[in-house]
């Protein structure tokens, strides 16, 4: 294929080449596509390798009206007169040179298909290191007289989860661009790169995931038995090999604990889509445990329940603070119950006539908010049974080892305890990172601890207030978290939509399917238009991913998840 000649060069007073890009000629009938990569003949002997971006069809016919009158004015049956002159142009852009010459590519250089050696080389593919498998691409599938080439595209794991950079943001329409098997399928290659890892190897990672609609990542451990697949067992023949092929075991994760909020069975409030006898099942197979919030412990979180709650003039930052600071009766308080009777004391107006530091309104507003969250909800509770498998959050993620995933569910949740939940996991990570456990018997946390969300924008969007404690939590992630060995992985259906420091400091980005209106923001300027456009019609398992080590945007594709799917 090294030699195998398409076109060359084409050089205008109109459209001269440039250092950075190129058009070339090439036969009408020659398939080829956006991101496939060409080898262009260069001066002193050297090669340069190019990027298609647009592909276009010309012919000698000066206007639109010529083409019109030569099939005899409009005549569908009729074959055209004159015989149009056609070709195809193909506008790339240069992405690297094997000598390092960027002077303009000449005029009438020879251009070829490139080897699957020549693609690895053209896109830095060839020697990266701590190679982390991303997907897979393929080149040439259409092309007449070659074959088509799949490469399994590697990043540099220093370069998605630290230090050199650290982040993932994933974006794409729901339920089309396949974001969480995106996440889990580049997780899980990342939990067999540190499972290959020799024990004594001081780099280690672990894992928190947030498991936020339906059942999807609550069975993570079992296998995928591709049952809605039209011919089940062929389908998972393949994607096995395909597991096997980018050099992953063909077993879904490992060392998996879950955590469901507590709830009693065969109630309104059974707050986990699991069924009570797989709840019970897990449990019992130390594999999984009910979570609650026990006032004595967490009442210095109560700030995450206003996340969403615009509070410009402070009221309720005030109120929180004379809370944790037990001013009142509120250092005496032994549950929620009592909580809420000594907030709604607060409501009344002969209650502040004595203490007037806070408005009556401002408590009141507080009581409805906590109250709703709070009331008739059992994962606020007055103790911890550790016999019948409970525990809090806080402590269950301190003892968080290497190469372990805690899934915490909050997918049935309300959206307030969900932001609860979520930024109590991400408080007691942070914490755990920073230290603050380090004398606690037992607390022994890997280097890196990557947490996947679903839905960042709920937590992390543009619209939220600026003093919510979740925002500043994740911004501190997404600006200090590398340094810290804390990691995130996020993703949401509009990227424009996240604030800007969370998506500026992720060093890895991933473009699923989406709409031409979302396409049409500041967020993608840098992706060229016809990207843009491939970006409303990718198929499912298809991403467009950006990276450093990246010498172009690239197209990848990856297999079906492994793990059990909840339809």
């Amino acid at each position: 294929m090294a030699n195998n000649l398409i076109g060359r060069v084409l050089a205008t007073e109109k459209n001269p080449t440039t250092i950075d890009d190129f058009t070339f000629w090439t036969a009408p009938d020659l398939v080829l596509n956006p991101f496939d990569i060409v080898k262009i003949q260069h001066v002193n002997g050297s090669f340069s390798y190019g990027v298609i971006e647009d592909i276009a069809h010309i012919t000698d016919a000066t206007s639109f009206l010529t083409n019109f009158i030569s099939s005899d004015f409009g005549d569908l049956d009729v074959e055209e007169n004159t015989f149009r002159v056609g070709m195809n142009y193909v506008k790339a852009k240069v992405i690297c040179n094997t000598a390092n010459i960027y002077i303009p590519l000449q005029n009438n250089a020879k251009v070829m298909l490139a080897t699957a050696s020549e693609i690895n080389y053209a896109l830095g593919l060839d020697d990266i290191k701590n190679p982390l498998v991303c997907g897979y691409l393929e080149m040439y599938a259409g092309a007449k007289d070659c074959e088509k080439v799949t490469l399994p595209v590697n990043l540099n794991s220093k370069f998605i989860i630290g230090p050199e950079g650290a982040h993932l943001n994933i974006s794409g329409i729901s339920g089309l661009a396949a974001k969480t098997s995106y996440a889990m399928f580049l997780l899980k290659a990342i939990q067999d790169y540190y499972l290959a890892m020799d024990d004594a190897c001081e780099d280690s990672v672990g894992f928190v995931f947030f498991n936020v609609k339906g059942k999807d990542l609550m069975a993570i451990e079992q296998f995928n038995d591709f049952i809605d697949e039209n011919n089940p067992e062929k389908v998972k023949e393949q994607t096995l090999k395909l597991y096997k092929g980018l050099g992953l075991t063909p077993e879904p994760f490992k060392n998996v604990h879950y955590y469901y909020p507590y709830s009693i069975p065969n109630t309104k409030h059974w707050n986990t889509y699991m069924t009570p006898e797989d709840v019970e099942d897990n449990i019992k197979k130390k594999r999984a445990k009910k979570y609650k919030y026990i006032y004595k412990y967490d009442k210095d979180n109560l700030d995450l329940m206003f996340a969403n709650i615009d509070d410009s003039s402070q009221t309720m930052d005030s109120i929180i603070t004379y809370i944790m600071s037990g001013q009142g009766k509120f250092g005496q308080l032994n549950d929620w119950q009592e909580f809420l009777e000594a907030v709604k004391e607060k409501c009344s107006t002969e209650t502040t006539k004595i203490d007037k530091e806070i408005p009556v309104v401002s408590w009141r507003k507080f009581y409805r908010i906590i109250n709703k969250s709070i009331s008739d909800n059992k994962m606020f509770a007055r103790d911890i049974r550790e016999d019948y498998g409970e525990t809090r959050i806080g402590d269950a993620l301190k003892y968080i080892k290497k190469n372990e995933v805690h899934v915490i569910d909050i997918a049935k949740l309300s959206e307030d305890k969900q932001a609860f939940v979520f930024g109590d996991a991400i408080r007691t990570i942070y914490d755990l990172q920073l230290g603050q456990y380090s004398g606690d018997e037992g607390v022994n946390p890997p280097a890196r601890i990557v947490i996947f969300i679903d839905e960042l924008n709920k937590y992390a969007s543009k619209e939220m207030p600026k003093n919510s404690p979740i925002l500043k939590q994740v911004l501190d992630i997404a600006e200090r978290g590398r340094s810290l060995g804390v990691v995130l992985f996020a993703a949401e259906q509009f990227r424009s939509a996240i604030h800007d420091r969370v998506t500026g400091n992720c060093s890895t980005h991933a473009y699923g399917r989406t709409n031409s209106i979302e396409v049409s923001k500041s967020d993608y300027r840098s992706i060229p238009s016809v990207y843009k456009t491939m970006l409303t019609r990718l198929k499912q398992g298809e991403y467009i991913i950006q990276n450093p080590i990246f010498r172009s945007l690239l197209s990848i594709k990856f297999p079906k998840p492994i793990y059990k799917q909840f339809k």
